[in-house]
């Protein structure tokens, strides 16, 4: 698979605005709301609206803008981005067997495991507080809040199965009613109260802290929220490229936001009393049901973004090694990148309507939101300023200075939010360290595995040599045995002579690599080596973001001296059952772990596309 496409930039930043900027365009729903009526309130005084509303632009400005969409937008992989494209540069930048590089492979991987948890938080915040708009019309349809969100997210996430292509159509045009709904209904407002403008002068924000330092600290945990998504902006990169991300967010998305805030801190200053939900007290009373229905159709495109985000993100660990095979579904023949992953999509589905159901307003998820947002762009700023330091060539000097300035905001919003464990952030926590957990410990147990087969393996060399002496019986057509351990012989191989006595006329030893690239060049794809006595190596390389396909690749060798009739070739995969023991290389418990990982993995034959009756599965036990 190759990247997308390019259209024009105009025609790829309305895109963007669809895609990239639905979480961040949801935020208005509830930040101001957080800062002045959460658990956490501060009082509405014309100080601290302008102080909050300071602090608000600024973050937007230096976080978002200055930090993903000026500086971390460059740090791409071929053009891609995302916390794993992150960490295949770091891995380039820093030398692979380095202490440094293995610690900020498990910061990047604990980064994609808080997404997971972003992933659940998300859907049910923004579905939540887009439906609690009822309650502003009649406190008569409150009953029917938590119903209804349920509804939207039953029916949004058993729409996945059948794809996204038709629905993304209409994404664009919805977010650009709504967020020129946010910039109109702040205009009215502005209007009216002209001097919140004043807010955008950052001695407000400075004046709030040194008058109110405990009440701007804990008002930092609830200001986070207006940023929550802006590291959206780099994950999408490969979808939409820098210039039409850059063009959508200071041209449009930007501007309308901070009207909208301004539009909510004007409401605040001529009735105190519309913090209860000043978002939607903004609109005029004929316009309130129209604008929850329309708040609702932009929470599930921020959730349609961010479920479509967990499938993209499982995909690429698995190519990477970090997770176990799981069944993927490709919804659309003409978009390979449109995939459906069921346990991801049901497990998803699960995490989110408990948090409806366990926490029941949109301001107690609001605790719990901010921790996987601060901490995913904290170690977003450690992994891009590595790269930063080691691709771009910054001395020291002006990459500490950057990396120390960003790092301090970050950990500023992440200690706030720490404050709000107990009431709700410790769901993200638990959720990301037990994704984080399996991710590890597959990674590690794959690599003790691999260990195990080595040792017990017997050179191929050696096999091959012995096969000269005194070859076994051969018999028509080709034999594929997937293997990667390019140095021994493939334990199928040798359990196959051992049963059936008998060689294929055609061997081959099929290998597949992923590169820490997202896409490897069709000229690169195979490499075929010939071996002695009709034997034959394959090499065939993938990027993170390729889909492999096993016969597909075989069709191509046909230039490089080899064809392969599918009717004629056999594929021999090793099934490996595993022995936990005391052996050196993982705790008991992390042995039992990996190995009820892998007995409820997606077998090799579904994932590379090889077809059912063309395999021949050998079992072997390994202790691990």
């Amino acid at each position: 698979m190759q990247p997308p496409a390019r259209n024009t930039t105009m025609g790829l930043a309305v895109g963007a605005i669809g895609v990239v900027y639905g979480d961040i365009g949801t935020s208005p729903l509830y930040t101001i709301r957080e800062v002045f009526n959460g658990p956490h309130g501060i009082a509405v005084t014309h100080g601290n609206v302008l102080g909050i509303l300071s602090l608000i632009v600024w973050a937007l400005l230096i976080v978002v803008s200055l930090k993903y969409v000026v500086l971390i937008l460059q740090a791409d992989n071929n053009g891609e981005g995302g916390i794993m494209a992150l960490m295949a540069l770091v891995r380039r930048t820093v030398p692979r067997e380095s202490r440094p590089v293995g610690l900020l492979m498990l910061l990047g991987l604990f980064g994609a495991a808080l997404f997971y948890g972003d992933g659940i938080i998300t859907p049910a915040i923004s579905v939540l507080s887009a439906v609690e708009g009822l309650e502003v019309g009649t406190p008569a349809l409150a009953p029917y809040v938590i119903p209804i969100t349920l509804a939207v997210l039953c029916t949004l996430f058993m729409f996945q199965r059948r794809g996204t292509a038709r629905v993304a159509a209409a994404f664009s045009p919805i977010m650009c009613v709504w967020f020129l709904s946010l910039a109109a209904l702040g205009a009215m407002a502005i209007i009216d109260e002209p001097r919140v403008l004043l807010a955008l002068n950052p001695v407000y924000g400075i004046q709030f802290f040194a008058d109110h330092p405990r009440d701007a600290f804990l008002a930092l945990g609830a200001v986070v929220l207006a940023i929550t998504g802006g590291e959206a902006l780099y994950a999408d990169l490969g979808h939409f490229g820098k210039r039409p991300i850059r063009l959508a967010w200071f041209g449009f998305v930007l501007p309308a936001l901070l009207i909208n805030y301004f539009g909510q801190g004007a409401l605040l200053l001529r009735d105190p009393g519309a913090a209860q939900n000043p978002f939607y007290l903004l609109a005029p009373s004929w316009a309130l049901y129209p604008l929850v229905t329309l708040a609702t159709a932009a929470a599930v495109i921020a959730s349609q973004a961010v479920i479509s985000g967990a499938f993209s993100i499982t995909r690429q660990a698995m190519q990477l090694g970090y997770c176990p095979r799981l069944r993927v579904m490709h919804t659309s023949a003409a978009a390979m990148g449109q995939i459906y992953l069921p346990a991801i999509n049901w497990g998803l589905l699960i995490g989110t309507v408990g948090l409806v159901l366990g926490f029941e307003s949109s301001s107690d998820l609001a605790a719990a939101y901010g921790i996987a947002v601060t901490g995913t762009m904290a170690i977003d700023t450690v992994l891009a300023f590595v790269v930063i330091r080691g691709l771009w060539g910054w001395s020291w000097l002006t990459t500490v200075i950057g990396a120390v300035f960003f790092i301090s905001i970050d950990l500023a919003f992440f200690a706030a939010n720490s404050l709000k464990i107990f009431q709700g952030g410790w769901v993200p926590i638990v959720i990301a360290a037990g994704v984080f957990i399996l991710l590890a410990t597959w990674k590690r147990g794959r690599a003790v595995l691999a260990d195990r087969l080595r040792e017990e393996a017997i050179a191929l060399e050696s096999v091959l040599y012995g096969f000269a002496e005194g070859a076994p019986h051969r018999v028509p057509g080709t034999a594929v045995f997937l293997t990667a351990n390019r140095e021994g012989a493939p334990h199928a191989l040798l359990h196959n002579l051992a049963h059936n006595k008998v060689l294929h006329e055609r061997v081959v030893f099929l290998t597949v690599i992923t590169e820490d690239i997202p896409w490897v060049a069709e000229d690169r794809r195979l490499e075929v080596l010939p071996l002695a006595n009709n034997f034959y190596r394959i090499i065939v390389r993938y990027g993170f973001q390729d889909d492999p396909d096993i016969p597909k690749a075989l069709a191509r060798c046909r230039p490089l001296g080899l064809e392969f009739n599918q009717l004629e070739t056999s594929f021999f995969l090793s099934r490996e059952t595993m022995i936990p023991t005391v052996r050196p290389g993982m705790a008991r418990w992390r042995e039992k772990l990996f190995i009820t990982m892998s007995r409820n993995a997606a077998s090799a034959m579904d994932f590379f596309k090889i077809p059912t009756n063309r395999v021949i599965e050998l079992g072997t036990q390994i202790e691990i």
